[in-house]
């Protein structure tokens, strides 16, 4: 703990602070419609595959806008487009507030949330440049545990929504967002922005990294290590409420739970891949991944629980592990890399509740989308024993 206490003082630690507030913030706003997913479900009366669907559009609109949001940390700073993150989240909940009706305007309210999935995009960038290599895994590890906000939304949301309906949670949303906005300007200091020639070139520059064979691999990994994560606790309340009739409040106290131990591990996994190598850590987490979600619809109730929370563990460890691997692979492209790799594991959070939704719509149980989500890390994991006896995996030397 003294020596993980020693690393953070090596940087300038309030950025620290002030990405991971942003962060914890914006993953409240990102999964917001997964958290009031029953009362949304009993107010707009929708199906299965609705309100999976419902579910799965903020989890979309983050990976298109954290590849913008990516490009514009490089161009016009990471602070200018993490402040615009949050005006824009700020606005979207005003309008969740005050205005949006009927099942075709929450979907544009839901897919406008995706912007909060752009966060990601820059405040790793801002944590990662206020400290050295040496500790950039801890540091990005503990930037990313702002993901923590699904907990305080997973538990919040429940217990809102047995005093007020949908609409007025987004009210509180938005004072919420409003205070992360001044807090957030007090904490992290302007820096120079970036020359416009480099900054025109963002577009080059990220077709440049996805066609190395390192970044499209670390794509397809975090797709399966962050969207498992992130569309797993996005489907648990329904999916308990569903399989196990549990009530709107217990859920989401159980999902919150899961959320909280993937989170807080999250730093655990940044930490050990500094120390003992990210692909190495990555051929013990795949399998528990695989592992642990195909059990998560069992016939006892406290078995199903237990592989939950294992599957958030093992998801958080590698969220670690991938981003640790991202900025050694790609110090001076950390704003493209962590967008372009953002994305695709956003895109894995979209297709999970997806899956799991339409299995359940055909077949009655959503134990069809775990199981083609598991062969999917099983697939990864066969890539990260194919790259250990390749000598592919040293951390100091990225892919071609």
């Amino acid at each position: 703990m003294f020596t993980i206490w020693h690393s953070v003082k090596n940087g300038h630690w309030p950025s620290l602070v002030g990405a991971w507030l942003h962060l914890t913030v914006s993953f409240m706003v990102w999964l917001l419609v997964g958290a009031m997913s029953l009362p949304l479900a009993d107010s707009l009366q929708l199906s299965d595959s609705d309100i999976s669907w419902l579910i799965s559009l903020p989890l979309l609109g983050g990976a298109v806008l954290r590849v913008i949001a990516g490009w514009s940390a490089d161009w016009f700073g990471a602070r200018p487009t993490a402040l615009a993150i949050l005006m824009a989240e700020f606005l979207l909940l005003c309008w969740g507030w005050l205005g949006v009706t009927g099942y075709g305007a929450v979907q544009v309210f839901a897919i406008g949330l995706g912007v909060a999935g752009a966060s990601f995009a820059v405040t790793l960038p801002i944590a990662g440049r206020a400290y050295p290599p040496a500790t950039q895994g801890l540091a990005l590890g503990l930037a990313a545990s702002g993901n923590i906000g699904t907990v305080l939304i997973l538990f919040l949301a429940p217990r809102w929504a047995t005093a007020m309906d949908w609409h007025q949670i987004c009210g509180i949303m938005a004072c919420i967002v409003a205070a992360t906005t001044v807090g957030f300007i007090l904490m992290v200091p302007r820096t120079p922005l970036m020359p416009q020639s480099q900054g025109l070139a963002w577009w080059h520059h990220a077709a440049q990294v996805v066609h190395r064979r390192s970044a499209y691999w670390l794509c397809g990994l975090y797709a399966i290590t962050f969207g498992g994560f992130v569309g797993l606790c996005s489907l648990l309340p329904l999916l308990l409420h569903d399989v196990y009739h549990i009530d709107a409040i217990q859920a989401g106290t159980v999902a919150a739970l899961c959320g909280l131990l993937g989170s807080l591990i999250r730093p655990v996994g940044g930490y050990v891949a500094d120390r003992h190598g990210g692909m190495r850590a990555l051929y013990y987490v795949l399998p528990a991944i695989a592992g642990s979600i195909v059990a998560i619809v069992s016939p006892s109730q406290a078995t199903a629980m237990l592989m939950m929370l294992l599957a958030t563990a093992a998801t958080g460890i590698g969220n670690g592990v991938v981003f640790q691997l991202v900025a050694e692979w790609f110090p001076n492209e950390i704003g493209v890399a962590s967008g372009v790799v953002g994305a695709c594991g956003a895109v894995g959070g979209f297709l999970l509740p997806l899956l799991a939704g339409m299995t359940k719509e055909m077949t009655g149980s959503y134990e069809l989308g775990f199981w083609l989500f598991a062969g999917l890390t099983v697939c990864a994991w066969g890539t990260v024993m194919v790259g250990l006896q390749t000598n592919q995996s040293s951390p100091s030397t990225p892919h071609s």
